[in-house]
């Protein structure tokens, strides 16, 4: 019967703060799709006329092959400039006072996580209307499945970036680290080059990296590839959802530290 007020509101509390503070710096929201959609276009048409996909579909072109990067890009960028502010509360004491609060901890990162979850799922919606102007198309059925999956994602993202953030004494630090760990996660997901055509060591690194069973999955849903590949995705989907548990699990052990 406690449930409500000990996790539930103060849950909802956070993350709708998350959300309140996102719509009222919409600059936020060019910075963080703008930058992947010039990204996508101008390294999709420099390196299209030399790209040959080893995807099973055949004639995919590189705008086409590297849309999913892009999508795990947005909802990285997003995860990145939600978590900061973890750092931004801590400085400004309201970090300090949501610790002091008679709330479980547990509803301190969950709030967080799912309000940055929020906002990356919502922009990369919006990136989605240019599906169709590269030839990819779904139906409903699959659009409710590929933003779950996107929340899965982002869910993932977020909470990885809440665990660096939670322990950085400044937004310096935290940029180092990202920099360091974050962008690299995405480079070795297989948004840019299949695994197939890397060298070994570079497929290895691949392998063990979560985000690369993200993009898989969704590159099989936007292209429709379940039928075809119903283990692979399964595997995929599993690997993600307990890379979300385990960001979840260790975002609530650290917040019960002194951060």
């Amino acid at each position: 019967m406690n449930v409500f007020p000990e996790l539930i509101l103060p849950t909802y509390s956070l993350w709708m703060r998350e959300v309140v503070r996102f719509v009222r710096q919409r600059s936020r929201m060019i910075g963080v799709i703008g930058s992947p959609i010039l990204f996508w276009f101008f390294i999709g048409s420099g390196l299209g006329t030399s790209f040959k996909s080893s995807m099973p579909m055949g004639g995919t072109n590189y705008l086409e092959y590297f849309f999913p990067g892009t999508i795990l890009l947005i909802m990285l960028f997003t995860a990145i400039f939600s978590t900061i502010s973890i750092i931004e509360d801590r400085n400004e004491g309201f970090l300090q006072s949501v610790l002091v609060a008679p709330i479980s901890g547990s509803s301190i990162a969950l709030g967080k996580i799912l309000g940055g979850t929020t906002l990356a799922v919502l922009q990369a919606a919006i990136f989605l209307v240019l599906a169709p102007f590269i030839g990819i198309r779904f139906d409903v059925m699959h659009l409710l499945s590929l933003l779950v999956l996107l929340f899965l994602v982002a869910f993932g993202l977020t909470g990885l970036g809440f665990l660096i953030a939670w322990r950085m004494e400044s937004t310096q630090g935290f940029h180092a680290i990202v920099n360091l760990f974050l962008i690299p996660l995405w480079l070795l997901s297989g948004s840019l080059f299949p695994m197939e055509g890397a060298p070994g060591w570079l497929r290895f690194l691949m392998a063990i990296n979560p985000l690369t069973y993200a993009i898989t999955a969704t590159r099989a849903l936007l292209y429709h590839q379940l039928r075809s590949q119903p283990g692979e995705f399964t595997l995929c989907v599993t690997v993600t959802i307990a890379f979300c548990a385990a960001v979840l699990f260790g975002s609530m052990i650290s917040v019960r530290k002194k951060p």
